[in-house]
C-alpha cells in the first residue's frame, strides 16, 4: 500500500492527499512528504521552500494568492494545528474550468493535504483560533510576480462560511479577476 492516497477533484491537477497515519497509545507518526512516494502517485515537483503561517483568530482569510509565470508556484498545503477552509480557483485562461473553484476542509486531525498547481489561485480561511498551516512550494517567493484576487469576487461566487473575514490590507484591496485578466499568463 502506498503512503499517500490521491483523491481527484473537479479541477484537473488539484488533488486531496490522505497520508498513511500510524497511531498507537503514544500518538501518531506519518510522513507528510516523501519525494519517491509522491512520484509514484504522479506528483513530480522539485520543492524548494516551506512556508509556515499562524492565524491567531478564527475567521482569518489569506488569499486568493498566486504568482505569475515564470515564478508561478505549485503548493502542497497542510494544517498542523486547528482547521482551515481551503479554496482553490482555476485561473488558467482557456481551461474548461476557468473561474471554477473547489473547497476542502483541512484539519490537524484529518491530516489531509491539498495540491495547488501552477495556474490556480489559493486561499485559506481559519475555522478555529490559533490555526497553523505549513505549505511547500516548488518556486521561491517573488514579490514582483505575486498577485491577489479579491476574496469575494462576484464572478467567482465562492461560498465562504463567513461573511466578514479578517483580512490583510493587501487582501481587502485586491482586484477582481476581470480587472487583472490581461496580466494572467497561464
Amino acid at each position: 500500500m502506498g503512503k499517500f492516497k490521491k483523491l481527484e477533484t473537479k479541477l484537473k491537477g488539484v488533488y486531496i492527499l490522505e497520508p498513511t497515519v500510524f497511531k498507537d497509545h503514544r500518538g501518531f507518526f506519518m510522513e507528510s512528504y516523501n519525494k519517491k512516494d509522491f512520484e509514484e502517485i504522479g506528483l513530480h515537483y522539485e520543492l524548494v521552500q516551506d512556508n509556515h503561517s499562524l492565524s491567531i483568530e478564527a475567521g482569518v482569510l489569506r488569499g486568493l494568492h498566486f504568482q505569475l509565470n515564470p515564478k508561478a508556484q505549485t503548493k502542497i498545503v497542510r494544517c498542523l494545528k486547528g482547521a482551515i477552509y481551503d479554496v482553490v480557483v482555476d485561473i488558467r485562461k482557456g481551461s474548461p474550468t476557468f473561474g471554477k473553484w473547489i473547497s476542502a476542509i483541512l484539519t490537524a486531525d484529518n491530516k489531509r493535504q491539498i495540491v495547488v498547481p501552477k495556474g490556480f489561485a489559493h486561499a485559506i480561511l481559519t475555522l478555529v483560533p490559533n490555526t497553523e498551516i505549513l505549505y511547500k512550494v516548488d518556486e521561491y517567493y517573488s514579490p514582483e510576480h505575486d498577485r491577489s484576487i479579491r476574496w469575494n469576487d462576484p464572478d467567482l461566487n465562492i461560498s465562504w462560511p463567513v461573511s466578514n473575514p479578517i483580512l490583510s490590507e493587501k487582501d481587502a484591496n485586491a482586484p477582481f479577476l476581470k480587472d487583472i485578466l490581461n496580466e494572467i499568463n497561464f
